[in-house]
């Protein structure tokens, strides 16, 4: 037993005598740690969650494997592609037009491109590592927010009257082509969205990541929609409904970019519409990210 002890804190004593020695070799920051001959450098970068670990005179880098970021944002346009069956939504009396006046085509349902806009605003996003950090699983929270921007004076109604035959009620949500003009008349969509991607990146050991591309699907969650309208007549109205938007969105997302900045794109394959009016929206801009 005391031949034991003594040898255990002999080589005690060696390990602090080597500790000693290598210290007053190489200067001890804060930041550092020395094993022997090994050396544990903390990143300079304070936004890095990855360790420098130099052993002799090799030189590690062990990258987190979950990044995380905050509150990044989308910049773009959004629009849709109609496929909408104009006789069989008339018939219906999803599309209602004034007795005597054209009935509601393409044309009104057209949108001014440069005002329809798409505002994405993500609580996070974060990226985990699959396969040596080149491949990655990508994901997020955030609110998707869309305005499409009509050129006519389209409006939207909840089931109710019909403002063109008093006598008669429409009992579903409905379109109809307004008896004034607008200076200002949108339909707003706004959606809680959750993006899943697959994430590919060239040059994972830089700093930007090099080249890197997403591509994945989003499913979102409809928790506003109106129709905003601005006119001399009526002043400002904001007239709030579902007006036949489907509940839950999806949608194929993409993005492509090199440092900072990245486009985004997706596209839905079906409508956003239940009934009736037959628009597959997409929306198309800029993401500005870290990654």
């Amino acid at each position: 037993m005391k031949k034991t002890l003594t040898t255990f804190v002999g080589i005690l004593l060696a390990i602090v005598s080597l500790a000693q020695s290598d210290t007053a070799q190489v200067p001890v920051k804060t930041d550092t740690i020395r094993i022997g001959g090994m050396l544990i450098l903390k990143r300079s970068d304070p936004n890095s969650k990855g360790v420098n670990v130099t052993v002799g005179h090799r030189h590690y880098n062990k990258k987190a494997n979950v990044n995380t970021e905050s509150f990044v944002v989308d910049l773009g346009f959004a629009n849709w592609v109609d496929k909408t069956n104009y006789a069989t939504a008339g018939s219906g009396n999803y599309l209602v037009s004034r007795p005597g006046g054209p009935a509601l085509a393409p044309t009104d349902f057209r949108l001014r491109t440069i005002k329809s806009v798409n505002v994405d605003l993500w609580f996070f996003m974060q990226r985990v590592n699959l396969i040596h950090h080149v491949v990655n699983l990508k994901y997020g929270l955030g609110l998707e927010l869309n305005n499409y921007r009509f050129n006519s004076s389209v409006s939207f109604k909840e089931a109710g009257v019909n403002p063109y035959n008093q006598s008669l009620h429409i009992d579903h949500p409905f379109a109809f082509n307004d008896s004034i003009g607008f200076s200002k008349n949108k339909l707003a969509a706004d959606y809680v969205t959750v993006p899943l991607m697959l994430n590919f990146r060239t040059k994972p050991d830089s700093r930007d990541g090099g080249l890197n591309f997403s591509a994945g699907v989003s499913v979102g969650y409809l928790y506003s929609s109106r129709n905003k309208q601005k006119s001399s007549n009526r002043g400002k109205q904001i007239n709030r409904g579902d007006y036949d938007l489907q509940t839950w969105k999806f949608a194929y997302v993409g993005e492509i970019g090199l440092g900072p900045v990245h486009l985004y794109g997706s596209y839905s394959p079906s409508s956003i519409f239940e009934k009736g009016l037959n628009f597959m929206p997409y929306t198309v801009g800029i993401r500005i990210s870290n990654w």
